[in-house]
């Protein structure tokens, strides 16, 4: 039986200055919120034809994923659920001063490499496959919108993926399937993926490209 999952990166974050707060670096995270341009964005997401007749919306519990999920859910007249494992990796930081300047080539070269209080590639992929395994047994069958993060994303693919180099910045890698280059690491803010199961066996996946009437960045 075949599955369709769309898989978005949530849209244009908005990145308020907290001061005088007591959240800390990831709550402060998890309560980005969209920009106008963002909004926008979205709503243009979930008025794409792939999008049409989604039978489960579900994002994860950062503010600006949800933000991003509302519009697919408002527009199928569906529920939005809720998987805080689809969050985004987690840094595990107090200040950004903490955060080695190669992080993310760090990362990307040892699967086990963290900081002491936060996630490795490793760790994002094991509970962002076991969360998309599960909704593959739940749903099984029928058409999924999810709305997640961009490194979490990265990490979850590289689970099928090749992976080779790029020149479109310090995290962005080529990813191929099946022997063909799919996304050159280059996320927009939403950037939509369609994977397509066989028995819950992934079988294939493409990038869609939206014209937003923006530039890609």
């Amino acid at each position: 039986m075949k599955t369709t999952i769309y898989i978005s990166r949530h849209s244009e974050p908005y990145k308020p200055k907290f001061c005088n707060s007591n959240d800390n670096l990831q709550l402060q995270n998890e309560k980005q919120l969209l920009t106008p341009e963002g909004e926008r964005r979205a709503k243009i997401l979930s008025e794409i034809d792939e999008l049409k007749d989604i039978d489960v919306v579900i994002s994860s519990n950062y503010i600006r994923a949800m933000s991003t999920a509302k519009y697919i859910a408002e527009k199928n007249n569906k529920d939005l659920y809720v998987i805080d494992d689809f969050g985004e990796r987690k840094f595990g930081i107090n200040t950004w001063d903490e955060l080695p300047d190669n992080f993310g080539d760090l990362q990307l070269e040892d699967e086990n490499y963290k900081m002491p209080n936060g996630e490795s590639r490793k760790e994002v992929t094991k509970r962002m496959l076991n969360a998309l395994n599960k909704v593959l047994e739940e749903c099984e069958g029928k058409k999924i919108a999810i709305v997640s993060h961009g490194t979490a994303m990265s990490f979850l693919f590289m689970n099928w993926c090749d992976v080779k180099a790029s020149n479109k910045g310090e995290w962005a890698r080529i990813l191929t399937f099946n022997n063909k280059d799919f996304f050159d690491g280059n996320f927009f803010a939403p950037e939509l993926f369609k994977l397509e199961f066989e028995d819950k066996k992934l079988i294939n996946i493409e990038n869609i490209k939206i014209n937003y009437g923006v530039e890609y960045e």
